[in-house]
Order: C-alpha cells, then structure tokens, then sequence
C-alpha cells in the first residue's frame, strides 16, 4: 500500500468506531467502502485486513474498511446507521487524501453485504452516485426455511442454526419483515446501483443471493452473477487459503474495469 490511515467516525448518535484506508497508489482509480461479514455480531477490521488489502492493489482502488459497532450490546439499526455514516464521512474526509475520493463504491460480505444494500438504497433517495455495489453472498431475508437453508450440503462454516442464532441477537423480537433486515422485501429495487454478485454453491444463504439477483435484473438494475461451485460461505475472506477467494476478487477487479473505469474514462 502507497498509504494506510487508522481514522475513528462519529457516527450520528455519538459513538465512535474505526475505519482502516488502504490506499494503493496516489492515483488509484476510486473508492470502495467495505462492510466486513460477521452476522452483525462477530467481525472486525483486523480479520479483514488481508482481504481489504489484496482488493485494494487487485483494482487498484483506494478501500475504507469500516469497523462498524455490531450486536448485541449494538442491535439493529445501529450497524445500518454506522455504514452510512461511514460512507459520508468517506465522501468528506477522502476528498484531501491522494488517492481518494470517488466514483463511489459499495461493497461487503454476507451481513456486509445487507449493510451495502441498505446503504445503496439510501444514497438513492439522498441524491448521492454509487458508481456499482459488491455484493458477496449477501444477507437479504431472515427466512431461514429456504431450500439452501436446510440443504445437509451447506450446513459447513455457516449452518441454519448459526444464522438463527446471528439473527437472535441483531434483532431479538424486532420486526423482521423490515425491508432493512430483509431487503427481498422492499418495494422498489429501481435505481439501485451496477452490480456484482459473487455467491457460493455450498452456502446456506444461496437461494435469497439469487432472489435478490433476480429482483434487481426485474428492476432493470445490470447485474453481473457469478456462482462459484463447490465454495462455502465466507470463503472469500479466506485469501491466500482458498484459491478461490483470490479468483472470486479477480473477478470483482475485472468487473470494475469493464462496469466502472472503462466507462468512466469513455465519457
């Protein structure tokens, strides 16, 4: 990395939590803001420094990995406000960093993914460009009764019980219909962002990946999908274990040139 910034955001109740920036090169061509997974409970920028890290010099983008406070001492919305503030703060503070600012990008794994969306969604009614949203294997539903959910296959590092017991403590008795839980369920899909989704063939979370794929393309949002077989959930954090983690942020490196950057300097 050309530079590497620790910075604390405040978010708009007053607490505080870190975002790490990994800069790759004083002309790197954007920024991404990552959300790490974890199911709002577990995760943290340490874990996803590898990760963020090889993104960053794979597609040469400045990245902001946000450190956003989780439960259960943090529940729902409390991470769903920490990643939009984050991605305001970014849009401010990036501006005087060589290397920063925009076009803007979202991206996230699994509960990072569910905070993309969300935070797409409400850059979409404020006004503000998201140039292409990262999805990998996004949480976008809490119906855990799902054919991929019960699928003796996919009960590997993520089980149906584990995403119960995720989902317990992010949300205890709040309503899950809430399309902020469970973006399958809101209205209107249409202005979302270009978008690149990266699902797992083993993965308990595979049938609402496609769903929410499937919503965005009838919305009329572009969508590139790309299914990698025999993989499990959270295999793309394991960089430099599974090859396929590597292939997997390839792919998403390959989709911003041709999505994002080819189109940008055409214009």
């Amino acid at each position: 990395m050309h530079r590497v910034l620790d910075e604390t955001v405040t978010a708009a109740d007053g607490g505080t939590f870190p975002v790490r920036v990994f800069v790759p090169s004083r002309t790197s061509r954007g920024t991404v803001v990552y959300f790490h997974g974890g199911g709002f409970v577990l995760g943290e920028i340490d874990g996803y420094d590898t990760l963020t890290r090889t993104l960053a010099a794979s597609a040469d983008v400045t990245v902001v990995l946000v450190g956003y406070r989780r439960a259960p001492e943090h529940p729902f919305p409390v991470p769903v406000d920490d990643a939009w503030d984050s991605f305001e703060w970014a849009t401010t503070r990036l501006v005087d960093v060589p290397g920063g600012a925009g076009p803007w990008i979202l991206a996230g794994d699994s509960a990072g993914g569910n905070l993309v969306i969300n935070t797409a969604l409400r850059a979409r009614e404020s006004g503000q460009v998201i140039s292409a949203a990262l999805l990998v294997y996004p949480v976008t539903d809490t119906d855990i009764d799902r054919p991929s959910y019960r699928d003796p296959r996919n009960q590997l590092l993520i089980t149906r019980d584990s995403m119960r017991w995720f989902l317990d403590h992010y949300l205890g008795a709040q309503n899950r219909d809430d399309p902020r839980v469970s973006p399958l369920r809101a209205d209107d899909l249409s202005g979302f962002p270009p978008t690149a989704l990266v699902l797992a063939e083993h993965d308990p979370l595979l049938d609402e990946g496609r769903e929410f794929g499937a919503r965005l393309r009838t919305a009329g949002v572009p969508v590139e999908m790309r299914l990698f077989d025999g993989q499990m959930h959270a295999f793309f954090q394991m960089v430099n274990v599974l090859p396929a983690s590597n292939e997997a942020i390839a792919w998403l490196a390959a989709y911003l040139d041709s999505a994002v950057f080819t189109n940008r300097q055409e214009v």
